[in-house]
């Protein structure tokens, strides 16, 4: 039988991750390609609390001073703090330089991506490759806490294919090495994104794990994070694509997890709105020309579930010109207020 949601929650809206104390039990979980600093502001119009993260940053590539490259993942604001800088790579002593520098930057905390499954990551031995060194892995989180003065963090997934869970062993053996906290995406590399996210093969880990212990994967909904919380035994969520299309998703989970009240979700109206919102400050942070192709992988959730969807979808991508696509959306208004 299920604990009353209130009972369930009381007591991790706050969660302390070494010397920072994060004010919400639901972060956002890193995305690369998309948790860039436009998402993240839009996120905390909602929620002033929750923990925002950046997109990876590979170590190698800031060790190569390219700014054209890596300026923009890097972009923030103050108001986003608390705010972790996630970096990936497979080597300690580069991992570690990395770190210093966006401890340097304003880093609250550094994470350190061993959960990525993408080939061309894992390929070169880092993401979710870790997990089958985890010597290395061990190696890099204690190259990385020398380094810097500010909580560190990692993030993995089950293990790399279902015949190699290893997440438990991993999860200690990470605890060990300096890891202030965790956050586990409940599949393994091998299923990649597909699949259905299993939050209770973690819910042992909580029982050896002293640190905080996010849980992630599947959580796109209030009722999907309430369920996650009570399969997996975590201190908290960390919300990834759920927030794709609702950059208020993370304010109304911790709303249910403070009252046991669901708010309602954005009108189409407020959508809208939001995606506006969007697409200016990313043209704001790339120029009219990049950040016009660089939103087309928004629009599908911003207007999901509408009547005629997929012929509006199609005339947005296709669409390169700023006031032209807020003509389409302002007939979609136009059409659904009828």
């Amino acid at each position: 039988m299920n604990q009353n949601p209130q009972q369930k929650s009381e007591g991790i809206h706050k969660i302390r991750i070494g010397n920072v104390e994060v004010k919400s039990c639901v972060a956002l979980a890193p995305m690369a390609g998309i948790t860039d600093m436009p998402l993240r502001q839009l996120i905390r119009k909602f929620s002033s609390d929750c923990l925002l993260t950046t997109e990876m940053i590979s170590s190698e590539m800031l060790m190569q001073n390219r700014p054209d490259e890596h300026e923009k993942i890097m972009a923030y604001c103050k108001n986003e703090y608390p705010l972790a800088f996630q970096i990936s790579g497979h080597k300690p002593f580069m991992m570690a330089k990395a770190a210093k520098i966006l401890a340097d930057k304003g880093a609250s905390i550094i994470d350190i991506n061993m959960g990525c499954p993408v080939k061309k990551v894992v390929s070169g031995g880092d993401g979710s490759a870790l997990m089958k060194t985890p010597q290395i892995a061990s190696d890099i989180v204690k190259a990385v806490k020398d380094a810097v003065d500010i909580p560190v963090t990692v993030k993995f997934r089950l293990g790399y294919t279902a015949a190699e869970q290893n997440f438990f062993e991993f999860a200690k053996l990470m605890e060990e090495s300096g890891a202030d906290a965790m956050t586990i995406h409940c599949r393994t590399r091998a299923q990649m994104y597909s699949g259905t996210a299993d939050w209770k093969a973690i819910s042992t880990v909580k029982k050896e794990i002293n640190v905080p212990v996010f849980a992630n994967g599947d959580v796109t909904t209030v009722e999907t994070a309430k369920k996650c919380i009570e399969e997996s035994n975590c201190d908290g969520v960390a919300i990834a694509r759920g927030v794709l299309g609702q950059p208020d998703l993370i304010h109304r989970v911790e709303h249910y997890f403070k009252t046991g009240e669901i708010l309602e979700q954005p009108s189409l109206l407020e959508k809208i709105g939001l995606l506006k919102e969007h697409i200016q400050a990313e043209i704001e942070l790339r120029g009219e020309k990049v950040a016009m192709q660089f939103v087309r992988k928004f629009y599908p959730y911003y207007i999901r579930g509408i009547r005629d969807a997929a012929v509006y979808r199609g005339a947005l991508v296709q669409e390169e010109s700023f006031p032209k696509v807020m003509k389409i959306l302002d007939t979609i208004l136009d059409k659904e207020s009828k």
